[in-house]
C-alpha cells in the first residue's frame, strides 16, 4: 500500500483537515501518479458540506487532477515514468454498458466510479480525490495533458472544461452559430474561451456589467447584463445556443426566449429549487431544454487536444492547501476570477501537520 497524504472532511461542515491514508499498490494497468496541482470545484463544497444528501465520510475532495506519473503496472501500455497527465470526474465505470462502449463513461448505467465520495468497484473501498499527494488510476481513466499547458493552469480543464466543451461539441458550437454563455464564474468563463476559439459568436449574459471586461478579454463578442429587464427584449429569438452555468434558480422560460427556433437552452449548473418551465416556451419555437454531464474519457482527452493546440487554460489563483476552508468561503461568495488550484507542494512540505 500507498502512504497517502491529503486534506479531507471528516464530517459534514467541518473544516477540513490533515489525512493520512493509503492507496493501492499498482495493478497490471494502473498508472501511480505523483499530484502537482489539483483545482477546487464549487461540487467540492457541496459534496464535503452534504449539501447535496448522501456524503460518505472521511472524504478527500478534488477532481481536477494534475500531475506526473511515478510508477505503472506491467501491462500499462499507454503511460510510461515522467508524463503528464490528468484525472477527472471518474476513475471507473462498469466498461460494459453501451454507453461505456460508446465512450459516453459518464453514464454508464450502473454508475461511474466518481474520483471521491463514490465507492469503487469492489463495493467496500472508498475513493478518495485530488487534495492529496499521490492517486493510483486505471490507464483507461487517465487523461495525457499536452506539453503545451502548464499543470497548474491545466488542472481546471479536467472539469470545468470538459463540461463547457461536451455541450458545446455536441450541440456544434462553430462558425455561423450564435452561443450565449449565463454567469462569468469557473464554468463560464472556460464556455467563453472554448466557443470563442471554435469560432462561434460568443455572448456573455451576467447579472451586472462588472465583468464585461474580463468577458471580452476571453473572447465575448457581447456582454448583457440580466438584470437590465429590455436585455430580453432586445435579444429574442437570438441564439442558437444558451448554455446555463449557474446554479441559481433563474427563469429558464426567459432564457428559453431567446434561443432561436430550434435552438437549445443547456443546463449545467444544478439549483437547489426545481425550476418551472412553461410548455409554450418550448413549442412555440420547437426549443430544446436540455442538460449535459461532463464529458466520456475519448472527449476528455479530444478537449485537452483542443485546448494544448489553441493555448486555452483556466484562469486560476494559486493556492495553499493550508488555505483550502477560506477558499472554500471564497467559493460560495463568489470572489475567485476563475478558479482556485491548490499547489501540492504546499501539502508534501508540511508532513509535520499528520
Amino acid at each position: 500500500m500507498i502512504k497517502t497524504l491529503g486534506y479531507a472532511a471528516y464530517k459534514a461542515k467541518e473544516a477540513l483537515a490533515p489525512f493520512t491514508f493509503e492507496r493501492r499498490d499498482p495493478r497490471d494497468h494502473d498508472v501511480v501518479i505523483d499530484i502537482q496541482y489539483c483545482g477546487i470545484c464549487h461540487s467540492d463544497v457541496h459534496q464535503a458540506r452534504d449539501e447535496w444528501g448522501g456524503s460518505l465520510f472521511p472524504m478527500v475532495p478534488g477532481h481536477e487532477i494534475a500531475g506526473v506519473v511515478t510508477q505503472v503496472g506491467p501491462a500499462v501500455t499507454k503511460y510510461k515514468v515522467g508524463d503528464r497527465v490528468g484525472v477527472g470526474c471518474f476513475v471507473d465505470s462498469c466498461r460494459t454498458c453501451e454507453y461505456c462502449l460508446q465512450g459516453l463513461e459518464q453514464y454508464c448505467t450502473q454508475g461511474m466510479t466518481g474520483t471521491y465520495n463514490a465507492m469503487e468497484r469492489d463495493g467496500k473501498t472508498l475513493s478518495q480525490g485530488g487534495y492529496s499527494t499521490t492517486i493510483v488510476v486505471d490507464e483507461n481513466y487517465v487523461l495525457r495533458i499536452p506539453d503545451a499547458l502548464p499543470l497548474d493552469a491545466a488542472a481546471p480543464l479536467l472539469c470545468a472544461g470538459i463540461t463547457l466543451y461536451s455541450p458545446l461539441s455536441h450541440w456544434k458550437a462553430g462558425p455561423g452559430k450564435k452561443v450565449a454563455i449565463i454567469g462569468m464564474g469557473g464554468l463560464g468563463h472556460m464556455g467563453v474561451k472554448l466557443a470563442h476559439a471554435m469560432g462561434a459568436e460568443v455572448t456573455v449574459l451576467s447579472q451586472s456589467l462588472r465583468k464585461e471586461a474580463d468577458s471580452r478579454r476571453l473572447g465575448a463578442d457581447h456582454f448583457y447584463a440580466t438584470s437590465d429587464e429590455t436585455t430580453f427584449t432586445k435579444l429574442a429569438g437570438t441564439f442558437d445556443l444558451v448554455i446555463n452555468t449557474v446554479s441559481a434558480p433563474i427563469d429558464w422560460n426567459a432564457y428559453l426566449g431567446l434561443l432561436k427556433v430550434d435552438g437549445a437552452l443547456v443546463v449545467l449548473g444544478v439549483p437547489e429549487e426545481q425550476v418551472p418551465v412553461g410548455a409554450f416556451s418550448l413549442i412555440m419555437g420547437r426549443r430544446s431544454l436540455a442538460g449535459s454531464l461532463i464529458g466520456g474519457i475519448k472527449e476528455t482527452q479530444e478537449m485537452l487536444d483542443f485546448c494544448g493546440k489553441h493555448a486555452i487554460t483556466s484562469d486560476i489563483e494559486t493556492i495553499a492547501i493550508q488555505g483550502v476552508n477560506e477558499a472554500y468561503d471564497r467559493v460560495v461568495a463568489s470572489d475567485v476570477r476563475y478558479r482556485f488550484v491548490i499547489d501540492m507542494a504546499s501539502l508534501k512540505s508540511d508532513e509535520a501537520a499528520f
